[in-house]
């Protein structure tokens, strides 16, 4: 009996996942990476010069380095990548689900990324993330940037620490957290209330904040489903600020 398509994408998919890969690269995130004991590490390339500098993470990290010409730099990066002469291919890390990333911390902060593509984004807002204290970064497995080196850079190593999660949908993801206790208030130039106006005298709860793409902002789907519409107050129209700088003022905000 021939298998339904569903089943066959299913299995195609899971395929595909288990033999993803990622080339990080820079000094910073491959250090990072080797470092994170989380990480499972595949190949290090590296110049003399970065083997030395790398020198105590490799030993940590227990792996074989193939040494390279710096004029001939084997690994398959985008040519233009700064990779300061070190790359390291690794797995996509497992975070686990929404439950046991974002419950347990006291009055926890969750940011959620609706179609925000730009690795530089995410990479920075996973940065702001980790520096203000949030539980998890979510995205969405299709229109959403994955993990890739570019993101890990920006990230400057916020990506081996900072949980980031990617979920099949965005409003299933919404409606968990409402369930959960966590009040979602999504970020709209047009909204007529703000975020602490929407938090006053509610610091304490569960907070999470959904983040459109620069343009297009959120689906009509996602304002549907968070809790309330909010902007950032001072910015007097969200759509002049880069969707990490929002995220950042965002996430300060929801928490003062």
């Amino acid at each position: 009996m021939k298998k339904p398509k569903w089943v066959v994408e299913k299995e195609q998919a899971r395929k595909a996942a288990a033999s993803e890969t990622v080339w990080l690269f820079g000094l910073h995130a491959v250090r990072d990476a080797l470092m994170n004991p989380e990480r499972q590490k595949l190949h290090l390339v590296v110049t003399r010069n970065a083997r030395d500098k790398l020198a105590e993470a490799i030993e940590f990290a227990g792996v074989e380095a193939e040494m390279v010409d710096p004029r001939k730099f084997s690994a398959p990066i985008d040519p233009g990548s700064v990779h300061q002469g070190a790359a390291l291919e690794v797995k996509p890390l497992d975070w686990g689900g929404l439950a046991e990333n974002c419950i347990g911390r006291e009055n926890p902060r969750v940011i959620l990324l609706d179609r925000v593509t730009d690795p530089h984004n995410v990479g920075a807002i996973l940065r702001s993330a980790e520096v203000l204290g949030a539980s998890a970064v979510i995205g969405t497995r299709h229109h959403s940037a994955p993990e890739t080196g570019a993101l890990a850079k920006t990230a400057s190593g916020a990506l081996e620490r900072q949980p980031y999660l990617r979920v099949r949908n965005l409003a299933d993801a919404i409606v968990e957290l409402q369930n959960m206790g966590f009040l979602v208030l999504g970020l709209d130039g047009e909204a007529e209330h703000t975020i602490e106006g929407a938090l006053s005298g509610g610091q304490d709860r569960p907070v999470a904040l959904v983040l459109g793409a620069e343009g297009p902002g959120l689906r009509q789907k996602t304002k549907e489903t968070v809790d309330q519409l909010v902007k950032i107050d001072a910015a007097g129209g969200f759509g002049s600020l880069n969707v990490s700088n929002a995220a950042a003022i965002a996430l300060y905000a929801s928490q003062h």
